[in-house]
Parts: structure tokens; sequence; C-alpha cells
């Protein structure tokens, strides 16, 4: 079957009765199975690295943040790659690909795990191939913007979002369910330590390789599915071309808002373990990580899959704003109340809560302004399926910037007031920049 469509015209109602809803929808479901697999072996390396000390390896805290931080850093930047392949070799080919060279982190990864030996450069090289999966993003969301009418872009791009961002909170709770399987190579022996007398408390048996392998047969499939099902929308234009992007301030306005929610859940679903594990796991009673940690992202998930159709009826400046000040609202917490430089253990449900709370209202964000960053652009849909990408190229930076910055934090100060006094900063100069500009009465851009 040819790749590309020969004529698309979504917005006629008579086209997409006969033909357009079946296709988009169809490509939707697609590519959103391959994005959820994207962003799972994206955040893996964050429940991963938890557990490599128990087996093992004597990386330090520092370095632990580090292979954190990394699949952000490729996520990024492999985001601004993604963003102009779309018209240039079409959703098929685009996302088939992307999808079978997830095979390299999680084969990779497994490999690794199972040799107490390997060098901290092996493991580094594998946390950035992990990026392959961040990087997705910018050009399947583009896509699903091509293949619908813009009475259902907001509901489409929310299902798609919400539903991929799934995969983070997949990651994290596969993780402690699959050390139990036995898929290839031996067992670990996992030493659970006391915090306080670093006295081994017990053993275990794990296999923490089949947290990367059982990714396997998945992406086999998916890619499959992609190759079979999907075809390409006839929007091409060279690389030059969609440069034109970077000369409208609108670009830039939306940048700093999709970093305000999109960068803010990316990065605290990056850092969230690692964070209960340096902040909290001192304190007699600790707990494992991983028993929380997939918890903030599915419920970020699951408000950007509702907000989406809230986003379409409302528009998404208002929920944007609403985001902000929630954001806002949670990084005050955090510090006015020392959440984030805890004294005993007592603290911790509520610091859980504030977090949950974060997780929550950055969810709310991502599906508003992919109702509203296709308004802003409505007469170019090229160029709004650009923005879509870049936008979402910058903010995957959040893992790695939150996973940075948070590590040094805590390891100069041993907690992490100063990160989130610096983050709220940032909050109310995003708030103020899409108030200002799209949702004011009398704003440049309403939407």
């Amino acid at each position: 079957m040819a790749t590309w469509i020969e004529n698309w015209n979504p917005e006629d109602n008579t086209f997409w009765r006969e033909k357009g809803e079946r296709v988009a929808w169809r490509t939707l479901w697609v590519t959103t199975a391959a994005l959820t697999l994207s962003f799972a072996t994206w955040f893996m390396m964050s429940a991963i690295v938890t557990k490599l000390p128990g087996i093992g390896f004597t990386f330090t805290t520092d370095q632990l943040f580090w292979l954190a931080a990394m699949p952000g850093l490729a996520g990024g930047t492999l985001r601004i790659v993604h963003t102009f392949l779309i018209p240039l070799y079409g959703t098929r080919h685009t996302v088939t690909f992307s999808t079978l060279i997830k095979l390299i982190p999680v084969i990779g990864i497994g490999l690794a795990v199972m040799d107490p030996t390997t060098p901290f450069w092996v493991f580094m090289v594998l946390a950035l191939t992990a990026g392959f999966g961040g990087g997705d993003f910018s050009s399947y969301m583009p896509s699903t913007n091509l293949f619908f009418p813009r009475r259902l872009k907001g509901t489409a791009l929310g299902i798609q979002a919400g539903i991929g961002n799934f995969g983070v909170s997949l990651a994290q709770f596969m993780t402690p369910l699959m050390l139990g399987v036995a898929m290839v190579g031996a067992p670990q022996v996992f030493n659970k330590v006391d915090p306080i007398s670093k006295a081994v408390l017990g053993t275990s048996e794990i296999h923490l390789q089949s947290a990367a392998f059982w990714y396997v047969p998945l992406i086999l499939i998916v890619a499959v599915a992609c190759w079979y099902y999907l075809r390409s929308v006839p929007l091409k234009a060279s690389f030059r071309e969609q440069l034109d992007i970077f000369k409208l301030k609108h670009t830039w306005y939306c940048t700093i808002i999709y970093f305000m929610t999109f960068g803010t859940f990316a990065g605290l679903s990056a850092t969230f373990p690692m964070m209960m594990k340096t902040l909290y796991g001192g304190f007699p009673g600790a707990p494992d990580p991983l028993t929380y940690a997939f918890y903030g992202p599915l419920i970020g998930s699951a408000s950007r899959v509702l907000f989406g159709f809230v986003a379409d009826r409302t528009g998404g400046a208002i929920l944007t704003t609403i985001t902000g000040i929630g954001l806002i609202a949670g990084s005050l917490l955090l510090v006015l109340l020392g959440l984030v430089a805890p004294t005993s253990m007592e603290q911790f449900p509520l610091f859980v809560a504030v977090m949950f709370g974060m997780f929550f209202f950055a969810g709310i964000g991502n599906a508003a302004t992919f109702r509203q960053f296709p308004i802003v652009f409505q007469h170019n849909p090229r160029q709004a399926a650009g923005v879509i990408g870049w936008t979402a190229a910058v903010a995957a930076y959040g893992p790695f910037i939150f996973s940075m910055v948070i590590g040094a934090v805590v390891g100069a100060t041993t907690n992490a007031n100063a990160f989130f006094w610096g983050l709220l900063v940032f909050l109310l100069a995003a708030t103020w920049v899409n108030w200002n500009f799209y949702n004011k009465k009398g704003c440049a851009c309403p939407c």
C-alpha cells in the first residue's frame, strides 16, 4: 500500500465523514500505542537506578542522578530532530523506525545490569540511548495534529499525549513487578541496607534485567502494526522552510509555557524516585521509592486525558493559567512546610500528597496547551505542527535540568529548598506570559 495519502482535508465535513475520520482515529490509536512505549523506555532508567546499589554497583548518589538525567538530555535533543521529520519522511516511516530503534537501549540496559563490573561510562551511553523514546513526541504529536479537524484537535492530542504519558507510570509500575520474573540470565542478589547503620538487613534474588527485556516483544509487535496500518499526510516542506517558526514571537511564548507544564511533569517524573530516596531514605522506616513513584505520572497522565476534552469546551489558556497557579502553590508548600528539607518521616505523607497535586496540575496544563497552540497558529497547519514539535523538544529537557539541579542542590545542602525557590520564580514568569498574551481580556491571541 502507498505510504502517502493523495488528498487530505479533515475540515471538509463530507471528506471527514466518508474517509478522514476512520483513517485519523486508526492513526491515533496506533501511534498512541507506540508513544506509550516511547515514554516507558524513556523513563525506565529512572526506576532501574534506585536498585543498582543493592545488587553490587558502587555508583555514588551524584552518579545515580546523572543516570536519571541522561535520557532527558538525549530526549530533548532528539525532539529537536523529530520536530522536522514528519514533513520530510511522513508518519509511517518516522514512527516505525523510531519504534524499532528503541531495541538498542532496552537490550543494552538489560545486558549491562547483569554484570556488576559494567563501568559507569557504559551506563551513561545506554542512558543516553534511552532518550530515543523521549524524542518521539515531537514527531508523533505534530502528525496527529495534521490528521484531525480543528474542533477535535484538543481531544485527539489530549488522548494521545495523556495515554502516552502513562508510559512513565508503566515503567515505574512494571519495574518492581518484573524483578521477580526470570526472562534471560541468572538472578542478582539484592541487599536491603539499613539507612542508619548501613548494616545488611536481608537479601533476596531479583532479575533486574527483566525490567528492560520485557519491552522487546512489545516493541516488535508495535513496529509491525505501525508499518502495516499507518499512512502519511501529504504535507511536505524542506528543513529550511520549516525554520520560519523561529521568527515568530508566539513560538517563544509557547515554548516558555510548555516548559512550565510538560517540563515540570517530566522533570518531577524523572526525579521523584531519587528525591524520595535521598531526602527521606535516611530515616528509619523509609519506604521503597518505587512503591509511590508511579502514582505521580499516573495522576498527571490521567488529568491530561480528562482535560483534553475540557479544553475543547473552555479553551486552553484559562486552564493553563490555573495550572500555573496550582504549580506555584505546590512549590510554596514544599519549601514553606519543610517537605523538601525533612526532619522526620512524619512529613513524608504530606510531601507525597503535594507532589501528587503538582502532577495533577501539570497534566491539566499539558492538555490545555495542545488545545492552545493549534489555535495560536491556526492559519498555518504546518507551522502549528512545527511549533508543537519544537516546544515539546525544549520541555523534554525537564528531566535533565531537574535531575542535575536537584542532585547538585541536595549534594551541597542536603535538601532541595533552593531548587524549588528557583522553580517558583520561573513558574510565576511563565504564568504571567500565558495570562498576558493568551488569557486576559483583550489579549493578543485569546485561545
